[in-house]
């Protein structure tokens, strides 16, 4: 039993357990996720007082790092954790160099909020040496401290049909319009959008000049922008280069950018046969519903029940939270939506053990047959697969089941 000493205003997060195991028994572990999602904190609560840690920075090379990264490892006291790793690449091979001959585990904890460059750096310097693990936003059990197993783990989990475990309930669009970034917990409402401007400034100038190399950081704005607009709908890159007078590629490229920056997630259209009528297009989700109600100008949670993103935001936190609760699971599940071009379609698909665990989500809270049209089709689709029975995940107060193989469920019991 690990027994972890924890800072005063410290929230506990799921992930913890992941990764003290994960540290026992690779000798490089990576905690990657967007800035300021508490990947710093996490790991200074998880080890406070049995790292070495450095924090690097864009402009001076601390420690003569990137200059001498031999040099630099050699008189690091190990286990060591090397924060914005990002800005030190050159640390990699002396890294990979320094575990090959030690050989021991738990050696050193890298963290850094850009996925794309990080991660293939990492991937050709201590594959096979390193665990890498992804930080999102806190979820709802995470921010207001509720421990336990959630019906969506047991959901996964069995065959049969899970008790509904009662949590309290939150208000749906407070919620969404907060996010899950640590600091907006701690901050009155009328400061949230001053934060998220000095967060977007930061991002802008400092990630993503880092990641590529763009012409227009303006342009590279409203791009995000238009991102957080189409959160929870499938991306056609041509609309969104004309939407912006740039060009399908570059549209592309940014997306991929966004991506690797924690701030956009693509989930895949399911299909085992590509010769049926379905929808091969990804469906994107911003990561954040709290960045997408400021950047699209919402200025309160109660403004958010009569504005037109009001469905797409619930689905895009539902969906966020869904992806945060599965990270405990020893195996994720692989994720798909599905869309035929009759337009019947389901918003997330999890696959996990050979079995297809349908979920819709609606903003509403009584459900209807209306609502599980799509799983109907689904089944049709693919006669041969083991689905599950669906879920529609909603805003009801107690479990409710719809059909004999559809249960409504309340989001805040996930």
């Amino acid at each position: 039993m690990i027994y972890i000493k924890v800072m005063e205003g410290y929230k506990r997060r799921l992930i913890e357990k992941r990764v003290t195991e994960l540290f026992a028994y690779y000798p490089v572990i990576a905690v990657l996720g967007a800035r300021q999602v508490g990947k710093s904190t996490l790991v200074e609560n998880l080890f406070t007082g049995k790292v070495t840690t450095t924090v690097f920075d864009p402009v001076v090379d601390i420690g003569n790092a990137r200059q001498d990264p031999d040099f630099f490892i050699q008189n690091t006291r190990t286990p060591a954790f090397l924060d914005e790793i990002q800005y030190a690449p050159e640390l990699l091979g002396s890294i990979k160099r320094k575990v090959d001959r030690e050989k021991q585990n738990g050696q050193y904890i890298l963290s850094g909020s850009q996925n794309l460059s990080v991660l293939k750096d990492i991937s050709e310097s201590l594959a096979g040496r390193v665990a890498i693990i992804n930080l999102w936003p806190m979820t709802r059990n995470e921010l207001f401290e509720e421990a336990g197993i959630g019906f969506l783990q047991a959901w996964l989990s069995t065959h049969d049909k899970p008790a509904l475990i009662i949590q309290k309930s939150l208000p749906t669009y407070t919620s969404i319009w907060h996010g899950g970034y640590p600091k907006i917990a701690e901050l009155p409402d009328h400061l949230v959008p001053g934060y998220w401007q000095s967060y977007m400034q930061t991002y802008i100038e400092r990630d993503v000049r880092k990641v590529a190399n763009i012409g227009s950081l303006q342009t590279f704005s409203r791009f995000i922008g238009l991102l957080a607009a189409l959160t929870a709908q499938e991306i056609n890159h041509n609309q969104l280069g004309r939407e912006l007078g740039i060009a399908r590629n570059t549209a592309l490229a940014w997306t991929e950018i966004a991506e690797s920056t924690f701030q956009w997630l693509s989930v895949p259209a399911f299909s085992r046969n590509p010769v049926k009528k379905l929808s091969g297009k990804n469906k994107g989700f911003f990561t954040d519903t709290g960045l997408i109600c400021y950047l699209q100008r919402i200025s309160s949670p109660e403004v958010i029940a009569g504005h037109p993103m009001q469905g797409r935001l619930f689905e895009t936190f539902v969906v966020m939270e869904i992806i945060k609760l599965i990270q405990q699971l020893p195996i994720q599940p692989n994720l798909y939506h599905f869309r035929s071009h009759t337009g019947a379609e389901i918003d997330l698909i999890l696959e996990l053990n050979g079995i297809l665990y349908p979920i819709e989500i609606k903003s509403k809270s009584n459900p209807s047959r209306k609502d599980i049209r799509g799983f109907s089709a689904f089944r049709d689709c693919f006669p041969k697969e083991n689905i599950h029975q669906g879920l529609v995940i909603c805003a009801t107060p107690s479990l409710q089941p719809i059909s004999e193989d559809a249960l409504a469920v309340p989001w805040w019991c996930l």
